[in-house]
């Protein structure tokens, strides 16, 4: 202990040497030596054995908890600052200390040397004050950690979750393909092709049909070898129900929806209702099957073509296209009528109704309107029932669509006419074609045969479809010789 009072009435009788010298005896005899401190005051100690090791003892466990507690205080401190380097954020609170302790030496005293601090320490203000704060400390590392590998969770899920929609998972039921993973794996086949094949004419068998010019006959046109595809099928049925992804994907670009539909699930509904079978064959030499598209062009008005188009087997039409009043310019027969739900309209029951689908919608229409008539609005307002015979109901194949899009019109417009659909449709069932009120009139006028509005036909110039282009694609058709073109008027 110190002993102020007596310094300090030592140092009020210097002038008392043989006090002094019989004090300094007595303590020497005593065992005892004075010493100052770090604060300058004289501390008395006993330098007995006892004495000695009493001290030493004593000093030494002082200073071990000092050392301890000196390095729990350092480690709390710069636990953040070792994190901040470690992950590379930067200080949270402060800067960076170049003399503060690893994360890897805090260890240690985070395991066990903390917990030995706090209860081999006298005072509860010393080492267990540092314990506790270390403890804190570890509470907001561990939840900012927390938070960190959270939030990358989440982006991660986020990402997932995008990735698998895009691709056609099951959060959106209406941009999933049937048969994802099958459809897939097919890296053979065109991403155009239909499950059902019309068989290609041997290479070295020059004729395909009875007809004085067939269609398929090969080596007529180089440019038409390269780009005709015989085994794709135009229609949609039960054998070629799944659509590959990249088809899958432009098909339901054409008219986006909003309103989610399982496709497969449409189909395996509409095939309930309508047969879902292609009545098209392959190739019979023995055959020749004569058909006539015939557009609805006001160059068809004072032609004269009724009786012409009347003698083909397959007289195809589109759309509104009426023939009472035009039978002496347009016909008056039909087999084919190809429209989609806007443009329907009730049918003779020897006509086959060729359903035109833009989107899953339509085919969802189509079943309503043969069976419980729920379907009443698309973009806009369609027939609620629809009298047609519903064995020839027929589905045009949206990979037929992409087929015409890519080869054909070449990406000239966001899609192909429902003109040049029909035309490529009876390219690949015919064996021979003829064209009928396509293109504009003598004057230059796109207006349809029954309508009086010369102007009815800019549609032309909506950027929708290149009129322009298709014209040209059916001139190369006319001279690779697999279509005639009939001008008209």
């Amino acid at each position: 202990m110190f002993l102020e009072q007596d310094f300090a009435d030592v140092l009020n009788n210097d002038d008392d040497d043989d006090d002094d010298d019989d004090d300094e005896d007595e303590k020497e005899k005593q065992g005892m030596r004075w010493r100052e401190d770090d604060a300058g005051r004289l501390t008395r100690f006993d330098f007995s054995r006892q004495g000695l090791a009493t001290m030493f003892s004593s000093e030494q466990e002082a200073r071990l908890q000092a050392t301890r507690g000196e390095k729990i205080a350092d480690g709390h401190k710069n636990t953040h600052v070792d994190r901040d380097r470690r992950w590379g954020w930067g200080a949270w609170s402060g800067g960076l200390s170049r003399g503060g302790p690893r994360l890897s030496e805090l260890r240690p005293w985070l395991s066990r040397g903390v917990a030995g601090a706090a209860g081999g320490a006298g005072s509860p203000g010393g080492g267990g004050g540092g314990g506790g704060a270390e403890k804190g400390g570890r509470v907001r590392c561990s939840r900012r950690i927390c938070v960190l590998f959270g939030s990358l969770a989440l982006v991660f899920l986020t990402s997932l979750f995008f990735s698998i929609s895009l691709r056609g998972g099951v959060s959106f039921n209406y941009l999933e393909p049937p048969g994802w993973e099958e459809s897939r794996r097919v890296k053979l086949v065109p991403s155009y092709a239909g499950a059902q094949r019309l068989s290609a004419p041997d290479a070295q068998q020059q004729k395909t049909c009875a007809c004085p010019r067939c269609v398929g006959d090969p080596g007529v046109s180089d440019w038409f070898d390269e780009n005709f595809d015989p085994d794709i099928s135009p229609v949609w049925t039960r054998d070629n129900i799944e659509l590959l992804s990249d088809v899958y994907y432009w098909w339901v670009m054409l008219q986006p929806q909003f309103k989610p539909h399982s496709l497969q699930q449409v189909l395996l509904k509409l095939f309930q209702v309508i047969p879902g079978r292609s009545p098209y064959g392959s190739w019979d030499p023995a055959r020749c099957l004569r058909c006539a598209v015939v557009g609805n062009s006001g160059n068809l008005r004072g032609a004269g073509y009724g009786p012409t188009i009347d003698g083909h087997n397959y007289i195809m039409r589109i759309n509104l296209a009426p023939t009472v009043g035009y039978e002496e310019d347009a016909g008056s027969h039909t087999t084919h009528h190809f429209m989609y739900p806007e443009s329907a309209k009730n049918l003779a029951a020897n006509v086959s109704f060729v359903l035109v689908p833009f989107k899953t919608l339509d085919l969802v229409w189509i079943t309503s309107a043969l069976s419980t008539g729920q379907i009443r609005f698309t973009y806009a307002p369609v027939k609620q029932f629809l009298r047609v015979d519903k064995d020839k109901v027929q589905v045009f194949n949206p990979a037929f669509f992409k087929y015409i899009h890519d080869h054909w019109t070449r990406h000239h417009g966001r899609y192909p006419s429902t003109g040049m659909l029909v035309l490529f449709f009876a390219l690949h069932v015919c064996d021979e074609v003829n064209v009928f009120g396509f293109g504009a009139d003598s004057r230059g006028n796109w207006h349809h045969y029954w309508e009086q509005n010369r102007y009815s036909g800019e549609f032309r110039k909506t950027g929708v479809h290149d009129a322009d282009y298709e014209a040209q694609i059916i001139q190369q058709l006319a001279k690779a010789e697999k279509i005639t073109v009939f001008p008209g008027k």
